[in-house]
């Protein structure tokens, strides 16, 4: 029986950490984010579908503004594209970067819009379900999403 229960943890053991390396690398994350931008037209990513693409307190605080929004009838507080800092875009030039120093793994994007450089810094967490952003800085609006959702930096 013990042997049993020994051979259970050992491939929950296992699995668990095959489940960790086969996650895509913060590059992939941020790459498959801005890629659909240099697309004429783009409609940009779905920021609404907030689980998806940010870490959870983050996501928990952007999902009820949005609702609670809605049901005033209201733009919520992020108004705008957060990963292009703009209602409005022409992305060219695009280049992504992420590093890690630590615990800390940071995105930093830059490209022109309109003919005009931006550069993007993103916080990266590293979740169950993958590679989440913790938060946003554009070079255009020094107030972060966190601080805008009044969540700890």
């Amino acid at each position: 029986m013990l042997r049993r229960w020994a051979a259970a943890g050992l491939l929950c053991v296992l699995f668990s950490g095959t489940a960790i390396a086969q996650q895509p690398s913060a590059q992939a994350f941020l790459e498959a984010i801005y890629k659909p931008y240099l697309a004429k037209n783009s409609p940009g990513q779905n920021y609404r579908e907030a689980d998806r693409l940010f870490a959870p307190d983050l996501a928990r605080a952007m999902n009820a503004d949005n609702a609670a929004a809605a049901k005033r009838g209201e733009v919520p507080l992020l108004d705008g594209d957060p990963f292009v800092c703009a209602q409005e875009w022409e992305i060219s030039k695009l280049t992504i970067s992420a590093s890690t120093a630590g615990t800390k793994t940071t995105g930093n994007v830059a490209f022109d819009t309109f003919g005009k450089p931006r550069q993007v810094t993103l916080d990266l967490v590293l979740t169950p379900t993958g590679w989440r952003i913790a938060n946003i800085v554009c070079s255009s609006d020094p107030t972060s999403l966190r601080a805008l959702y009044k969540l700890p930096q």
